[in-house]
């Protein structure tokens, strides 16, 4: 794996807890990115806990120590082409999970993640991680 990561979901969830496995991967990182859309399901969570201000809160602060990563044109691309070829191999993955892919593929990052069905993105060929931490 490449030292440039982007960070999916259970990524962040996993350092959130202080989960060693986690922050041991983030060590020897050389660039951390937060995809817009991980912001999203991270906010999307916050609301549907027990705790929506401080976790939020959380969040947003997450958000604004990492360099944030949006959807553009670019990405749309990539999306289509990735989108494409899970369909052609019967092999689909979740929406969003196409668009972290699509992010990382555009930026060329690597994709920390407990996720396997990454792999089944094939130009992702190596760079992502789903080892279980």
């Amino acid at each position: 794996m490449n030292g440039r990561l982007l960070l999916d979901t259970n990524a962040v969830i996993a350092l959130f807890r202080d989960d060693p496995s986690a922050k041991g991967k983030l060590k020897d990182a050389d660039e951390v990115f937060l995809p817009s859309i991980v912001l999203g399901e991270l906010l999307y969570g916050a609301l549907r806990s027990g705790r929506k201000e401080a976790n939020a809160a959380r969040c947003r602060r997450f958000a604004a120590a990492n360099t944030v990563l949006s959807c553009d044109a670019g990405t749309a691309e990539e999306y289509a082409l990735i989108e494409n070829g899970l369909r052609v191999r019967g092999t689909p993955i979740p929406d969003n999970d196409v668009w972290i892919s699509a992010l990382a593929l555009q930026h060329g990052l690597a994709v920390l993640t407990r996720d396997g069905h990454f792999g089944s993105v094939a130009a992702l060929g190596s760079g992502f991680t789903a080892e279980a931490w």
